[in-house]
């Protein structure tokens, strides 16, 4: 009897430091978010109507970085956009809106776009199949720099955000 509360004991403890740990790292992501630290390039050429992108992610945990960089390169595409790249053949993509105060203004809505699994996932996938190559993978000072190429459903994201009422429509006038 006693072997098997100590067997139970040790895997109750086991099972809370996994929940633990799971907090954390979702608490590591939420907070690494909320500063939108990140750099956005082009990648080269997508099909018709899509971005492809490189997000750079900063944070102490490198799975941090990746699994933040979807949602970076969606926050990219509607508030930074890129400058074209001559070697890949990109040209430039402005942002979605030239609001700052889009993201406060309309705080509810972000808020609920950019929770973990959103609906910001249906505009965008890795191209890497999650893993990521040596030089995009730089350790400075505390933190990683996690370099993700990924495909942005650009205007899918445009109609989307203007059938919300978030963005003006191109046929809205000037």
């Amino acid at each position: 009897m006693k072997r098997q509360t100590t067997i139970l004991l040790a895997l109750s403890m086991i099972f809370s430091l996994g929940i633990a740990s799971g907090q954390s790292s979702k608490k590591k992501a939420e907070k690494d978010t909320k500063v939108w630290r990140y750099e956005i390039q082009c990648a080269g050429v997508g099909v018709d109507g899509t971005k492809l992108v490189k997000v750079w992610s900063y944070s102490k945990s490198p799975e941090v970085a990746m699994n933040q960089a979807k949602k970076n390169a969606v926050h990219g595409m509607i508030f930074k956009g890129y400058a074209g790249n001559s070697e890949t053949r990109c040209p430039s993509a402005p942002p979605l809106t030239n609001n700052a105060a889009l993201e406060q203004d309309k705080a509810e809505y972000f808020e609920k776009f950019f929770a973990d699994g959103g609906p910001y996932m249906k505009f965008v996938s890795a191209t890497n199949d999650g893993g990521v190559a040596a030089e995009d993978r730089v350790k400075i000072g505390k933190e990683y720099k996690i370099g993700v190429t990924v495909s942005v459903m650009y205007d899918q994201l445009r109609k989307e955000l203007e059938s919300a009422g978030i963005i003006k429509g191109l046929s809205s006038g000037f």
